[in-house]
């Protein structure tokens, strides 16, 4: 019956009549914490629902750019038709390392475009190991550059994970505290008495754990998804470095 009202998305009376009345039982600090957690919940999905919209438009898009690099003979043939394919970090590695090669190729006396199809002598479309290293470095800072972009606020999405069920369980405790607290001093030792309270202060532990079981899944597969694209960032660079020394390399 409980899975039959969540595919509906409505929750049973009796779950939302409990939870209002943990909620009114808190003490102040418990109101205060479950509402900090409320944030920090439409936080974590926030968040989530970012990045995974975010990887899922790289992994097409670069599966996309992939396929056309891997058409042309020669490496920097997508630059020069103009292709763009905004949303790749592939892409932009590549966009960079194609600026830097036309910038070295224009310290060599001639116009880049014809350099890349090939159209003036060979001996001025090679360039030395110096500044084919320039072009590598410019690749790899690249590279770097994305992958950090990429890796972007996961570190708020972990911390979310590991500081909710904390939070939530210094609400509960802070609470039963209060809870035994106020019978002390009432002198009436009635589980009717503190009942109420230990209600409302369990509920943050509650709250928070509802807050880190997303939050800590939705890491899992989002670092999952980003190991999968920084290797094969990593990969592409290569081959982009490989396939401009190939046509490029000056050995004296």
């Amino acid at each position: 019956m409980l899975y039959q009202w969540l595919e509906m998305g409505v929750m049973p009376e009796p779950i939302l009549a409990g939870i209002g009345f943990a909620i009114r039982q808190s003490n102040l600090a418990g109101k205060i914490i479950v509402a900090i957690l409320f944030a920090g919940s439409i936080f974590a999905w926030s968040v989530m629902l970012t990045k995974m919209r975010e990887m899922r438009v790289a992994r097409v898009v670069s599966f996309r750019f992939l396929q056309a690099y891997r058409k042309e003979t020669h490496p920097a043939g997508l630059f020069l038709k103009r292709s763009r394919f905004e949303g790749s970090p592939l892409y932009v590695v590549y966009d960079r390392a194609c600026l830097a090669l036309g910038t070295a190729l224009e310290v060599r006396g001639a116009e880049p475009e014809e350099l890349f199809m090939g159209s003036v002598g060979s001996e001025r479309r090679c360039l030395n190991e110096v500044r084919l290293g320039g072009i590598r470095n410019v690749a790899e800072r690249t590279m770097a550059d994305q992958a950090l972009l990429l890796e972007n606020s996961m570190g708020l999405l972990a911390t979310s994970a590991s500081t909710a069920p904390f939070l939530g369980l210094l609400g509960t405790v802070w609470g039963v505290m209060d809870a035994f607290g106020g019978m002390a001093v009432t002198g009436n030792a009635m589980l009717s008495a503190v009942a109420p309270g230990i209600s409302g202060a369990l509920l943050t532990t509650v709250i928070g754990l509802l807050v880190a079981l997303p939050s800590a899944i939705g890491y899992n597969l989002l670092s999952d998804r980003l190991r999968h694209m920084s290797v094969e960032l990593d990969n592409f660079t290569q081959e982009l470095i490989s396939d401009i020394e190939h046509h490029y390399h000056k050995l004296s």
